[in-house]
Protein backbone atom coordinates (compact mmCIF):
# COMPACT_ATOMS: atom_id res chain seq x y z
CA UNK A 1 0.00 0.00 0.00
CA UNK A 2 1.42 3.39 -0.69
CA UNK A 3 2.41 5.76 2.30
CA UNK A 4 0.16 8.61 2.23
CA UNK A 5 3.10 11.19 2.20
CA UNK A 6 4.76 9.06 -1.14
CA UNK A 7 3.89 11.26 -4.45
CA UNK A 8 5.15 8.63 -6.67
CA UNK A 9 3.11 10.83 -9.80
CA UNK A 10 5.15 14.02 -9.05
CA UNK A 11 6.03 16.39 -11.45
CA UNK A 12 9.79 17.36 -11.56
CA UNK A 13 11.36 20.49 -12.38
CA UNK A 14 14.72 20.99 -13.21
CA UNK A 15 17.08 24.46 -13.43
CA UNK A 16 19.77 24.24 -14.79
CA UNK A 17 22.40 27.01 -13.71
CA UNK A 18 24.89 28.32 -16.28
CA UNK A 19 25.04 32.17 -15.66
CA UNK A 20 28.59 32.20 -14.73
CA UNK A 21 30.87 34.28 -16.00
CA UNK A 22 33.59 32.40 -16.43
CA UNK A 23 36.23 34.59 -14.79
CA UNK A 24 38.73 32.14 -13.50
CA UNK A 25 38.64 30.16 -16.48
CA UNK A 26 39.48 33.01 -18.60
CA UNK A 27 36.49 32.68 -21.13
CA UNK A 28 33.33 30.91 -21.17
CA UNK A 29 34.19 27.89 -19.51
CA UNK A 30 30.60 26.01 -20.55
CA UNK A 31 31.28 25.81 -24.62
CA UNK A 32 34.77 24.66 -23.89
CA UNK A 33 35.10 20.78 -25.43
CA UNK A 34 35.18 18.25 -22.81
CA UNK A 35 35.64 14.89 -24.36
CA UNK A 36 33.95 16.14 -27.67
CA UNK A 37 31.10 18.20 -26.84
CA UNK A 38 30.46 21.42 -25.07
CA UNK A 39 31.30 21.55 -21.37
CA UNK A 40 27.32 21.92 -20.52
CA UNK A 41 26.42 19.13 -22.77
CA UNK A 42 26.88 16.68 -20.59
CA UNK A 43 24.89 18.04 -17.58
CA UNK A 44 22.38 18.15 -20.04
CA UNK A 45 22.69 14.69 -21.17
CA UNK A 46 22.64 13.03 -17.65
CA UNK A 47 18.95 14.53 -17.14
CA UNK A 48 17.59 13.86 -20.14
CA UNK A 49 14.40 11.88 -19.58
CA UNK A 50 13.93 12.22 -15.73
CA UNK A 51 12.16 15.53 -15.61
CA UNK A 52 8.61 17.09 -16.89
CA UNK A 53 10.29 20.35 -17.01
CA UNK A 54 14.08 21.74 -17.62
CA UNK A 55 15.33 25.46 -18.38
CA UNK A 56 18.80 26.33 -18.62
CA UNK A 57 19.34 29.93 -16.99
CA UNK A 58 22.16 31.91 -18.65
CA UNK A 59 23.98 35.44 -19.32
CA UNK A 60 25.89 33.51 -22.60
CA UNK A 61 23.76 33.63 -26.19
CA UNK A 62 25.90 30.14 -27.46
CA UNK A 63 24.69 28.46 -24.15
CA UNK A 64 21.37 29.26 -24.68
CA UNK A 65 21.70 28.49 -28.22
CA UNK A 66 23.54 24.85 -27.34
CA UNK A 67 20.60 23.85 -24.67
CA UNK A 68 18.15 24.77 -27.13
CA UNK A 69 19.76 22.32 -29.91
CA UNK A 70 20.05 19.28 -26.76
CA UNK A 71 16.18 20.07 -26.03
CA UNK A 72 16.04 22.46 -23.13
CA UNK A 73 14.73 25.31 -22.49
CA UNK A 74 17.06 28.16 -22.07
CA UNK A 75 16.26 31.80 -20.10
CA UNK A 76 19.11 34.33 -21.64
CA UNK A 77 19.46 37.27 -19.43
CA UNK A 78 21.72 39.99 -17.93
CA UNK A 79 20.81 40.42 -14.49
CA UNK A 80 23.87 40.18 -12.01
CA UNK A 81 23.12 38.08 -8.91
CA UNK A 82 22.52 34.59 -8.10
CA UNK A 83 19.35 35.19 -6.30
CA UNK A 84 18.20 36.51 -10.11
CA UNK A 85 19.35 33.44 -11.89
CA UNK A 86 17.21 31.30 -9.42
CA UNK A 87 13.90 33.51 -9.42
CA UNK A 88 14.25 33.25 -13.24
CA UNK A 89 14.30 29.67 -13.62
CA UNK A 90 11.52 29.07 -11.01
CA UNK A 91 9.53 30.95 -13.16
CA UNK A 92 9.40 28.39 -15.35
CA UNK A 93 8.61 25.74 -13.14
CA UNK A 94 4.43 26.33 -12.67
CA UNK A 95 3.08 23.35 -12.01
CA UNK A 96 5.85 21.13 -10.76
CA UNK A 97 6.30 19.31 -6.89
CA UNK A 98 9.99 19.59 -6.95
CA UNK A 99 12.47 21.40 -8.41
CA UNK A 100 16.40 20.34 -8.87
CA UNK A 101 19.27 22.43 -9.25
CA UNK A 102 21.81 21.31 -11.42
CA UNK A 103 25.26 22.77 -11.71
CA UNK A 104 25.95 23.41 -15.38
CA UNK A 105 29.71 22.84 -14.72
CA UNK A 106 29.73 19.60 -12.93
CA UNK A 107 29.70 17.37 -16.08
CA UNK A 108 30.16 14.03 -14.52
CA UNK A 109 26.81 14.25 -12.32
CA UNK A 110 25.38 10.90 -13.29
CA UNK A 111 21.45 10.05 -14.19
CA UNK A 112 21.31 7.26 -11.34
CA UNK A 113 22.06 10.58 -8.79
CA UNK A 114 19.68 12.08 -10.06
CA UNK A 115 16.75 9.41 -10.14
CA UNK A 116 18.12 8.67 -6.37
CA UNK A 117 17.04 12.47 -5.62
CA UNK A 118 13.72 12.02 -7.13
CA UNK A 119 12.96 8.64 -5.39
CA UNK A 120 14.24 10.27 -2.47
CA UNK A 121 11.49 13.39 -2.98
CA UNK A 122 9.08 11.02 -4.13
CA UNK A 123 8.83 9.40 -0.84
CA UNK A 124 9.22 11.94 1.47
CA UNK A 125 8.19 15.05 0.06
CA UNK A 126 8.78 16.80 3.26
CA UNK A 127 12.49 16.92 2.75
CA UNK A 128 14.93 18.48 0.59
CA UNK A 129 17.60 16.27 -1.03
CA UNK A 130 21.16 16.95 -1.78
CA UNK A 131 23.65 15.39 -3.03
CA UNK A 132 26.99 14.34 -0.97
CA UNK A 133 30.06 12.97 -1.24
CA UNK A 134 31.62 10.68 1.58
CA UNK A 135 29.80 12.38 4.28
CA UNK A 136 29.87 16.01 2.49
CA UNK A 137 26.63 17.80 0.94
CA UNK A 138 26.82 19.47 -2.16
CA UNK A 139 25.22 19.76 -5.65
CA UNK A 140 22.32 19.16 -7.31
CA UNK A 141 19.70 20.22 -4.84
CA UNK A 142 16.57 19.47 -4.71
CA UNK A 143 13.43 21.31 -3.59
CA UNK A 144 10.03 20.26 -2.85
CA UNK A 145 7.21 22.55 -3.44
CA UNK A 146 6.76 24.21 0.15
CA UNK A 147 9.93 25.95 -0.71
CA UNK A 148 9.42 27.31 -3.46
CA UNK A 149 8.04 30.82 -2.24
CA UNK A 150 11.24 30.99 -0.19
CA UNK A 151 13.93 30.48 -3.76
CA UNK A 152 11.54 33.09 -5.14
CA UNK A 153 12.39 35.40 -2.67
CA UNK A 154 15.78 35.01 -1.76
CA UNK A 155 17.92 37.48 -0.64
CA UNK A 156 20.40 39.72 -3.18
CA UNK A 157 22.87 37.33 -4.46
CA UNK A 158 21.99 34.63 -2.13
CA UNK A 159 21.74 30.99 -3.97
CA UNK A 160 19.48 27.64 -2.68
CA UNK A 161 21.84 26.40 -0.66
CA UNK A 162 20.33 29.54 1.59
CA UNK A 163 16.93 27.83 1.43
CA UNK A 164 18.61 24.96 2.80
CA UNK A 165 21.04 26.23 4.97
CA UNK A 166 17.40 27.75 6.69
CA UNK A 167 15.89 24.15 6.95
CA UNK A 168 18.91 22.23 8.04
CA UNK A 169 16.33 19.82 10.00
CA UNK A 170 14.94 18.94 6.57
CA UNK A 171 17.75 18.02 4.64
CA UNK A 172 18.16 14.20 3.93
CA UNK A 173 21.56 13.33 1.03
CA UNK A 174 22.16 10.61 -1.15
CA UNK A 175 25.27 9.64 -1.81
CA UNK A 176 26.94 10.23 -5.43
CA UNK A 177 29.17 6.99 -6.33
CA UNK A 178 32.32 8.85 -7.19
CA UNK A 179 33.74 12.19 -6.20
CA UNK A 180 33.87 12.94 -10.03
CA UNK A 181 30.53 13.63 -9.63
CA UNK A 182 30.70 16.85 -7.89
CA UNK A 183 34.02 17.98 -9.36
CA UNK A 184 33.03 21.76 -10.82
CA UNK A 185 34.93 22.94 -13.46
CA UNK A 186 36.38 26.72 -12.67
CA UNK A 187 39.63 26.65 -14.03
CA UNK A 188 41.40 25.60 -17.31
CA UNK A 189 43.45 23.02 -15.72
CA UNK A 190 40.44 21.50 -13.62
CA UNK A 191 39.24 20.94 -17.41
CA UNK A 192 42.74 19.15 -18.35
CA UNK A 193 42.33 17.07 -15.03
CA UNK A 194 38.81 15.77 -16.20
CA UNK A 195 39.72 15.01 -19.89
CA UNK A 196 42.44 13.29 -18.47
CA UNK A 197 40.07 10.79 -16.00
CA UNK A 198 37.71 10.49 -18.84
CA UNK A 199 40.49 9.89 -21.29
CA UNK A 200 41.63 7.24 -18.48
CA UNK A 201 38.31 5.23 -19.31
CA UNK A 202 38.02 5.29 -15.24
CA UNK A 203 34.32 4.42 -14.53
CA UNK A 204 32.65 7.97 -13.53
CA UNK A 205 29.16 8.05 -14.82
CA UNK A 206 26.42 4.65 -14.81
CA UNK A 207 23.12 4.72 -16.65
CA UNK A 208 20.04 4.40 -14.56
Amino acid sequence: MTSPIETPNAVHGCIIMASGLGTRFGSNKLMADLDGAPLIAHAIRACDGLFAKRVAVTRHMDVAKTCRSLGVEAIQHDEPLRSDTVRLGMQAMDGCDTVTFIQADQPLISANTLAALLRGAEAHPELIWRVSFQGTPGAPVLFPAWAFDELRALPPGKGGGFVAKAHAQRVRCVEAASKWEQFDVDTVQDLEVLQAHMSAGLPHRKSP
